[in-house]
């Protein structure tokens, strides 16, 4: 049997200012694994217009997240960093998609019914089809393996679901076009066009939390700027908002165990050691039976020794559009040409005349 080439694809969207919790949990995870992986990073331009529709400064949004992939140490030379709508063959796969995908399944993603809250009929149709162009962005690269928290695995799942459902229909027309290759799904041997994808979600991707509520995560919608660490925060402001962090009276435990129950400590702790590249486990050992008033200043030392070079060169490149737009528009051409490869293939598959 064969394999497909493992590529790596994560995006992120440009709404709000990026946060501790998006650096932790997606962007620090993207810079590790460009040194062993293939890795297409991708601004999801397009799926930030799902929800709101008009944006203030979509294009500073589209270089800000640009800005945050290289400062924390993408290279957009040895791999694609780029925004989404510079390829327009994302839409046209989401299109196939959407009528490979079953109303059913959309109907059972949870992001949906929480993002669309009780007015679910005022919720645009695009917001809905979200996942079916998440699925492309993913598929018209055929890319393998992508990293994911767990709020996004059952989309992750949708894009496996889209992605049999088209080998199955058209498995026939795959083969005798010599496209493809012999994978196995379960047990059983498939020739398939498109991978089953596989999440990442191994290694270090802490769920940060808020600064303010130790239960509900970090978040750029949080209307208090006080519940979270953003990238472009100055070294004072971050030590203000640490400073200010909820906690409890309590001293920090001994061992990881005495964190049950106790989410904002929980909270803390898992930055700090997040930061540090340590365990939970390590950093109690260092500060078991200390008050919060040691511990917070110990953080606020170590977010701003990580955080202060990723700021520093996210403003600098901020200050320099015309380069990130050159970054962009490369990336972008890199992009649209692997995609074409497999929008002609595809369109092939179908019988749609070229």
């Amino acid at each position: 049997m064969g394999e497909f080439k493992h590529l790596v694809f994560s995006g992120v969207q440009p709404t709000g200012n990026l946060h501790l919790g998006n650096y932790l949990g997606a962007i620090r995870k993207f810079v590790a694994l460009q040194e062993s992986h293939d890795c297409i990073y991708c601004v999801v331009d397009l799926h930030a217009i799902t929800a709101q529709l008009v944006h203030d400064d979509l294009p500073g949004q589209i270089r800000s997240i640009t800005a945050a992939f290289i400062a924390a140490g993408i290279d957009p030379k040895q791999h694609i960093v780029f925004n989404q709508s510079q390829v327009p063959q994302h839409a046209e796969l989401a299109w196939i998609f959407n009528c490979v995908a079953r109303i059913g399944w959309m109907n059972r993603m949870t992001q949906f019914k929480d993002k669309a809250g009780k007015d679910r009929e005022n919720a645009s149709l695009g917001l809905l089809a979200y996942p079916s162009l998440m699925a492309a962005d993913i598929l018209v690269y055929r890319a393998t393996h992508v990293p994911v928290g767990d709020d996004q695995k059952q989309h992750l799942e949708l894009t496996r679901d889209i992605a049999m459902k088209f080998n199955m229909d058209f498995m026939a027309k795959i083969r005798a076009a010599g496209l493809g290759t012999d994978i196995v799904v379960g047990d059983e041997p498939v020739h398939a066009y498109f991978p089953m994808v596989e999440p990442m979600i191994e290694g270090p991707a802490p769920r940060v939390m808020s600064l303010k509520d130790g239960t509900k995560k970090m978040s750029k919608s949080d209307p208090s700027d006080l519940s979270r660490i953003n990238l472009l925060d100055d070294a004072e402001t971050i030590s203000k908002k640490i400073r200010k962090a909820k906690t409890d009276p309590d001293a920090l435990p001994s061992e990881v165990e005495g964190l049950k129950g106790r989410p904002e400590a929980d909270n803390l702790v898992g930055i700090f050691a997040a930061l540090s590249d340590r365990s939970k486990a390590d950093v109690l050992k260092d500060f078991g039976g200390q008050q919060f008033s040691v511990f917070k200043p110990a953080l606020v030392d170590l977010a701003v020794e990580v955080l202060a070079p990723v700021n520093g060169e996210m403003r600098r490149l901020m200050g320099d559009p015309g380069y990130i737009d050159s970054v962009l528009r490369d990336g972008g051409a890199r992009a649209g040409a692997r995609a074409e490869k497999t929008m002609k293939e595809v369109r092939d598959i179908i019988g749609f005349v070229q």
